[in-house]
């Protein structure tokens, strides 16, 4: 039995990981912002703390609670994050900012708070999920993309100074993932996968200490290819994406 601890388990990938690993009879650790969302996790046997992992030092005092009781974290999955999209003909600075707020300075403190944890345990491994956005650039996605380049760049460095202390790092790029987030998207969203799916292929990735879990493969590992191309040419096709 693993402690596993899980950002953003109020919903979506967070949410169902959450759920299959408490069905695995591991011991789960589900942070969130939504409590109605947090309390239909509890009513399962999973224990829940409300925070914003924005705050650096509210996230702190959850992480010393957690540490408290709990000793060590066997498995972190940081899966917390948002996603706006920019209109560039009304280019908005303070989304930016928000972007990265959620899916990188929340990111930076969830690892802050989560590291002294994992190297208690035997066979720590720190899981963050980012995106396949970082491949490649995308219309109305500087916010997003950029952040979640950051994100990639932050755990492949990470991934690179913990080799000494035997702590697994694993990055995670979902393609598109149907989510109350991805609800709102305007445009067609190729191969998109259900919560629960994608849960899955995480949990299985995970379990075989991938370095990076992508999915699905047919979306992913095109967009691999075309990042090969010259920019100037990939400029042209990704106007065709345009909305």
């Amino acid at each position: 039995m693993m402690k596993i601890l899980i950002t953003g388990a109020t919903s979506g990938i967070g949410h169902e990981l959450a759920k299959i690993y408490k069905q695995g009879n591991h011991e789960v650790i589900a942070l969130g912002r939504n409590q109605e969302a947090l309390k239909n996790l509890e009513n399962i046997g999973i224990e829940t703390r409300q925070v914003d992992l924005s705050n650096l030092e509210a996230t702190r005092e959850i992480f010393k609670a957690i540490e408290a009781k709990h000793g060590h974290i066997d498995l972190a999955i940081l899966n917390a994050g948002n996603c706006e999209y920019i209109d560039c003909k009304d280019f908005d600075a303070q989304l930016i900012k928000r972007v990265f707020d959620a899916n990188v300075i929340t990111l930076a403190n969830s690892i802050e708070g989560v590291l002294p944890l994992l190297r208690k345990s035997r066979q720590p491994h720190l899981a963050g999920v980012a995106s396949m956005a970082a491949y490649l650039p995308l219309s109305r996605a500087e916010a997003y993309g950029a952040s979640k380049v950051a994100a990639n760049y932050l755990l492949e460095a990470l991934a690179i100074d913990l080799i000494d202390e035997n702590i697994t790092v694993s990055i995670i790029n979902p393609g598109f993932v149907k989510t109350p987030l991805t609800d709102k998207n305007d445009f067609p969203m190729p191969f998109v996968l259900e919560a629960h799916e994608a849960a899955k292929i995480i949990v299985r990735g995970i379990a075989a200490k991938k370095i990076e879990i992508h999915f699905p493969l047919r979306l992913t590992i095109p967009m691999k290819l075309l990042s090969l191309f010259p920019r100037k040419l990939w400029r042209k096709i990704g106007q065709k994406f345009k909305k």
